[in-house]
């Protein structure tokens, strides 16, 4: 909505002399634009958790841990050696876990 700053504003006496007839009706004027969408409607796009995805198929390759990669013990996520932090029993931890 735009605003015009060049216009007089109304002073505490003038927005007390409102009506609420007239404060309804600028509220009406107002959500008279919206558009009403139906839920079921809106609903089709999204997907719900837990929904049945065993008619999908992942097209993602998968390789197998290089020579220079190690598996964080903690976070499990497989990471380059450049991110291994320390040892804690034997086990690599990564940089992130660590800190």
């Amino acid at each position: 909505m735009a605003t015009d700053y060049d216009a007089p504003r109304k002073t505490d006496e003038d927005l007390s002399q409102d009506s609420l007839e007239e404060l309804k009706a600028r509220r009406a004027e107002k959500t008279a634009g919206t558009v009403d969408e139906d839920e079921a409607d809106a609903a089709e796009g999204f997907e719900l958790p837990g929904a049945d995805l065993s008619g999908e198929e992942l097209s993602v390759r998968v390789l197998p841990k290089q020579a220079d990669e190690f598996m964080c013990g903690q976070c499990f996520l497989v990471r380059h050696r450049s991110q291994k932090s320390r040892e804690r029993d034997g086990v690599p931890i990564c940089l992130e876990c660590d800190s």
